[in-house]
């Protein structure tokens, strides 16, 4: 155990070198705290400071948790070698049997910007996690490895023949033995199993499938924070380790892993390196609790938290300094009404938005209420709502940084930042948004944070500032292309001197404001020509169509009418050939019948004129003059002298009786 733990420190430290060789970060707590937040990978760390234009550099370390099998195929000579019956490349081996890598051999040496490229020739390493039944191995190659040099690791970890195994997970599905890894275009960490059906009974193969879908359930579980009194409901995939989840309630609660007393975890769950999956936990809750372990020696209070110990080692050498009576307001000077307040924001939040509430309440705890509004969420969504709106209401982005470490915070908080001219100021010109950079933790983060949104540059300049010189207010300024740092305000500034620095800010910032909302008002002012050319050209082509389909309209209407008076004279026409030929014919006038003649002038002046027997009834006569185109429904018919409407008498009646005989003359007239 003693030689397992001198490799790892002898690993990590060759690590921590390595990493402040390639970033320049001379402060090794800070570059602990960036590794650690990366879990000692030191290609993660590294592209956290100095992002890759290409992201081509892949770690080949493993965690600190696990053991990985490493390995890489052999060199052309060593093949060669092979083949001709020289020395053979050592099998695969684990982590826990391997030597510690001197420099020479390490993946990382330390190297400045000009060698750079070395680091980069590194092959692509990927990680699998691959379970058997009970068993998971953990394997490390190189992307140009096949599948079928996994399967032969396998047989050499798991004593399975590999004409016995399939190696299932494959989000391609199911891949040959001879296809290259680098052609699957997988991630760097990946989770595979082994199915082995003919060595395997059908209730082993049903038990493998039920494992696979237990590592994809989602465990909700319900920690109880017994000091804090507080709940956490906590969702984890089943593949998540009891380590992870413990290292996750420690960021929550400030317990560190090792001072956490657990109750609930069930008794099968004996290995922290164990997936929630196999660890026997209820599902789909799980109720857990935690608190502090209790010690012989004298705790530090909750009110005394951020007094920490940068190392394990250090802090067991406090421990004993504690079990020796040695109290620790004895040991850093100060007495126990002395301790620090609360911190401004919590270490290791993994919201910002709730890291922000907590540092304004904390803020206004301290200095009053009467102090700038920061802004509650991200970097991004500060920077967004400074920059990315209309010209008219872009502001400019204060990012406010406070050290509780800095002599100058309290003074430069109460008489500066709460100052009623100074809150006026910022709340009308300004996006203010907060961060506290106390924790080493939390600073890292705001340094990742200010290279992805203003640069590198930015953030080796924050890196440079000294904890006496904190508080800083750096004043941001949003332009069209990328966002530029204007100022750069320290702790140490007066009142005055601080407003006369926020005004030329703003003085620059209006001038560019101004530039902005000319060609924003000249692209809305041509914008508005087009959509006014769009909707005139709209209207006419709405006004034609309009004029078409009346157009279209009439003309069928005309054509409607037209059939219709067609039809109507069609109709017309067969009546009066009807009644003309139902008419009885006309008697000669030698007859020896009583004959009327009759003389009927129409109202066009022309003249009809037939004979009709005295005895013809009067619809003879209708028809007759109906027949010639003179309807009885239109036209009434009358005599002369005296005035008579024929058409109004009995249709039944004869000649004789209505008077028309031996001869008369009578005309048409139109009825109104």
């Amino acid at each position: 155990m003693a030689l397992e733990s001198g490799e790892s420190n002898m690993d990590r430290e060759m690590i921590l070198a390595d990493f402040q060789a390639c970033t320049g970060i001379d402060n090794i707590a800070e570059a602990i705290t960036l590794l650690e937040l990366n879990n000692w990978d030191l290609v993660a760390a590294i592209n956290g400071v100095i992002p890759q234009e290409n992201g081509i550099l892949q770690s080949n370390f493993s965690s600190e948790a696990s053991q990985p099998v490493i390995y890489r195929p052999p060199s052309h000579s060593e093949a060669a070698d092979a083949a001709a019956g020289g020395p053979v490349p050592p099998p695969p081996s684990t982590a826990s049997s391997s030597s510690p890598p001197s420099s020479s051999t390490s993946a990382f040496c330390p190297v400045n910007a000009s060698s750079r490229h070395i680091v980069e020739r590194q092959p692509r390493m990927l990680n699998f996690r691959v379970e058997y039944r009970q068993r998971t191995v953990e394997l490390v190659l190189e992307e140009g490895s096949t599948v079928g040099e996994i399967k032969r690791i396998l047989e050499t970890e798991l004593a399975v023949p590999v004409s016995k195994m399939q190696l299932k997970g494959w989000k391609s599905g199911d891949v040959s033995d001879s296809t290259l890894l680098r052609s699957l275009h997988l991630p760097k960490n990946n989770s595979l199993y082994v199915l082995t059906p003919d060595l395997a009974s059908t209730a082993s193969t049903s038990t493998n499938s039920a494992l696979q879908d237990s590592l994809n359930q989602n465990f909700l579980l319900v920690i109880n924070h017994r000091e804090a009194q507080r709940d956490y409901n906590l969702n984890f995939p089943g593949s998540r380790t009891i380590q992870e989840v413990k290292r996750n309630i420690s960021d929550l609660t400030n317990i560190p892993v090792r001072y956490q007393q657990w109750e609930g975890w069930p008794t099968s769950a004996s290995d922290d390196s164990m997936t929630l999956a196999l660890s026997g936990i209820s599902y789909p809750c799980h109720h857990l609790s935690v608190c502090r372990r209790s010690s012989p020696a004298t705790e530090p209070t909750e009110e005394c938290s951020d007094v920490h110990m940068i190392s394990d080692s250090e802090g067991d050498d406090f421990e004993d300094a504690s079990e020796f009576g040695v109290d620790d307001s004895e040991m850093f000077g100060v007495g126990s009404s002395s301790c620090r307040k609360s911190p401004m924001m919590p270490e290791n939040s993994e919201n910002e938005a709730d890291a922000l509430l907590h540092f304004t309440a904390e803020f206004s705890s301290r200095y009053g209420e009467s102090h700038p509004m920061f802004f509650i969420g991200s970097l991004e969504a500060a920077s967004q709502e400074a920059f990315y709106g209309k010209a008219r209401d872009r502001k400019l982005l204060a990012i406010y940084l406070h050290n509780d470490d800095s002599v100058l915070g309290n003074v430069f908080c109460s008489q500066m930042m709460c100052a009623e001219s100074i809150v006026s100021y910022l709340s009308q010109n300004f996006i203010t948004w907060a961060w506290d950079v106390t924790k080493e933790a939390n600073k890292a983060r705001l340094l990742t944070m200010c290279t992805r949104h203003f640069g590198s540059v930015v953030t080796q300049t924050i890196r440079t500032y000294k904890i006496d010189q904190f508080p800083l207010l750096l004043i941001v300024m949003g332009k069209r292309t990328s966002n530029e740092v204007l100022n750069v305000i320290q702790g140490n500034t007066t009142l005055d001197e601080l407003m006369m620095r926020l005004m030329g800010a703003v003085e620059i910032f209006t001038a560019q404001q101004q530039e902005d909302i000319k060609d924003e008002d000249e692209r809305e002012a041509r914008e508005m020509v087009k959509r006014e050319q769009d909707e005139a050209y709209r209207l006419s082509l709405e006004a034609d169509r309009k004029k078409r389909e009346a157009q279209e309209k009439e003309e069928a209407e005309q054509v409607r009418l037209e059939r219709m008076r067609k039809e109507q004279e069609e109709e017309k026409e067969a009546i009066r050939l009807s009644l003309e030929q139902a008419l009885p014919p006309e008697p000669e006038e030698e007859a020896g019948e009583q004959i009327s003649k009759l003389r009927i002038r129409t109202p066009s002046g022309e003249f009809l004129e037939r004979r009709f027997l005295g005895s013809c009834k009067l619809q003879v006569l209708f028809d007759f003059v109906a027949s010639k185109g003179f309807p009885f429904e239109e036209f009434k018919l009358l005599t002369t002298f005296p005035r008579r409407n024929i058409t109004q008498l009995d249709a039944e009646s004869t000649l004789l009786e209505a008077k028309l005989f031996p001869q008369e003359t009578l005309f048409l007239e139109a009825k109104e």
